[in-house]
């Protein structure tokens, strides 16, 4: 019997074109501004300096900024980019700019999978602080109350079968009362090796999804916990 749920966010819970149409180029025209404006607050001078080491260089902020921007062209994961990238996210959520997207049978199907005493956790390559941001400012309002927990690669990569695995040690859990939900292939594979059920979410946008083995839904309204 399942006890809990981790969801993916990106084609799964909302929408790709959100993230890469929205987020991303958000925080590459933010960049620059936000770096001249805050690059001396404590925690965005951390993330700063942790980028410049994973740089090699001894770069000075407009070359550091050049670096980073690069890295979200490339959809680089790297932790410190990800970090400043929350930081942008969280004043453009607060100003009105956006809103979070997630897909109309999201927060319904949640909060039905909540009553009947099933425990939430989302695993994302995005940073937890940019997670609960999303979910957090949405139109159907404040969802982080229907959570658990939340994993970033912090845990691990989502492609790497030791990342659930560490996943389930967490939530005290055996691996075959988790399920897993992506529209990814190579994360579902990963998952199911750790030993969790696994569905692959067919949302019908972009590139067409390869399911494999796993059982296909097309909302959430099609899981079977």
């Amino acid at each position: 019997m399942t006890q809990a749920i981790v969801t993916d966010i990106e084609g799964t819970t909302s929408s790709l074109s959100f993230v890469k149409e929205v987020l991303f180029p958000y925080a590459a025209r933010e960049l620059p501004g936000f770096v001249r404006a805050h690059g001396q607050r404590p925690e965005v001078r951390h993330l700063l300096d942790e980028a410049r080491q994973l740089a090699g260089g001894a770069l000075d902020d407009a070359r550091l900024v050049a670096t980073l921007l690069r890295w979200m062209d490339e959809d680089r994961k790297f932790g410190p980019l990800k970090g400043l990238q929350g930081l942008m996210w969280e004043a453009g959520y607060r100003q009105g700019d956006f809103q979070g997207h997630v897909y109309e049978d999201v927060p319904r199907v949640l909060r039905e999978w909540r009553e009947r005493g099933l425990r939430l956790y989302v695993y994302s390559s995005g940073s937890v602080h940019a997670q609960t941001l999303l979910f957090g400012h949405t139109r159907f309002g404040d969802l982080t109350p229907l959570f658990s927990g939340y994993f970033d690669t912090g845990v691990g990569g989502k492609k790497e079968t030791a990342s659930y695995a560490s996943i389930v040690q967490e939530l005290a859990l055996p691996a075959g009362q988790v399920l897993f939900l992506s529209d990814v292939r190579a994360e579902l594979d990963a998952a199911a090796a750790a030993g969790l059920r696994t569905v692959c979410l067919v949302r019908g946008e972009g590139p067409e999804v390869d399911p494999g083995p796993h059982p296909v839904a097309r909302s959430f309204d099609d899981v079977q916990p």
